[in-house]
């Protein structure tokens, strides 16, 4: 597996995950009515510029699209046997 699929894999499932936590996100602070995110920093991270944790919200965006890849795939796999 050379470089550029590597990358290309962490920039998708950053993606993914942002969008998943963006989603969420959004459902649950308008429940709330507390401060919402912009997809932006939901994929980047806050604007703060004293804002120290520069790889925290990739890796979470990661995480979270792995879980929910591994539950696409289960639930795939689950029920295209019943057919």
């Amino acid at each position: 597996m050379d470089i550029f699929e590597i990358l290309e894999g962490r920039f998708i499932l950053n993606y993914i995950g942002g969008t998943l936590r963006y989603i969420y996100g959004s459902i649950w602070r308008t429940i709330f009515n507390k401060h919402k995110f912009t997809y932006k920093e939901y994929i980047y991270g806050p604007k703060k510029t004293d804002y120290y944790d520069e790889w925290g919200h990739e890796v979470n965006n990661r995480m979270i699209a792995g879980i929910f890849l591994v539950l696409v795939f289960i639930l795939i796999a689950t029920y295209s046997t019943m057919w």
